[in-house]
């Protein structure tokens, strides 16, 4: 039976990495995925999705505009597998819901749940909501303890608290933490 899965971490814990397994898995048992990334996630390439690893897939874009439901009615792939899940729109992911009841396709998203200052992503918030399925992906903080806040730095490596929820960047951007550590606005001993 087909079902609507979320996977979320804070960053750095392997989202991207488990997704391009779960591809190659239903690859080599002859099936065919669909896999999708935020459009505004450009850092790898244009529709790429890539882990640390140094594993790269090709993948279909999305933006607010895009009618996943439509996208993938038109491919009807065995599997759908949605990385950046935190920038879906609240439509779309009711559309992704479709493709599950109506299509009987499973759709895998993995995300972040939260953002900078520890406030949920819409789409984040709505897939906590609908999945029927929701697994935490782990990673640690500098002190050896569960991380599962992200803070945002500055170009000094200062802790930013303010700004627009939405603004892309890696390792020189973000550091998760604890949440003791985010707190404190600590990234380091």
């Amino acid at each position: 039976m087909a079902s609507l899965y979320f996977s979320y971490a804070a960053m750095n814990a392997g989202k991207s990495t488990i997704l391009l397994q779960a591809a190659h898995n239903y690859r080599e048992r002859g099936m065919s995925p669909m896999l999708f990334t935020a459009a505004i996630d450009a850092r790898s390439g244009k529709g790429k999705i890539a882990s640390r690893l140094g594993l790269v897939e090709d993948a279909t874009t999305f933006d607010d505009n895009d009618n996943l439901f439509e996208i993938i009615h038109a491919e009807l792939p065995n599997v759908v597998l949605v990385d950046e899940a935190q920038f879906l729109s609240q439509v779309q992911v009711w559309q992704l819901a479709r493709v599950v009841d109506e299509l009987k396709i499973p759709v895998l998203t993995y995300g972040l749940r939260t953002d900078f200052r520890g406030e949920l992503f819409p789409g984040s918030a709505l897939l906590l909501s609908l999945a029927d399925n929701i697994r935490e992906i782990r990673t640690i903080c500098w002190c050896g303890a569960k991380a599962n806040m992200v803070l945002r730095l500055d170009a000094q490596k200062k802790p930013i608290r303010e700004g627009a929820q939405i603004e892309i960047g890696g390792n020189e951007t973000y550091v998760s933490l604890c949440r003791k550590h985010w707190a404190a606005g600590k990234i380091e001993k």
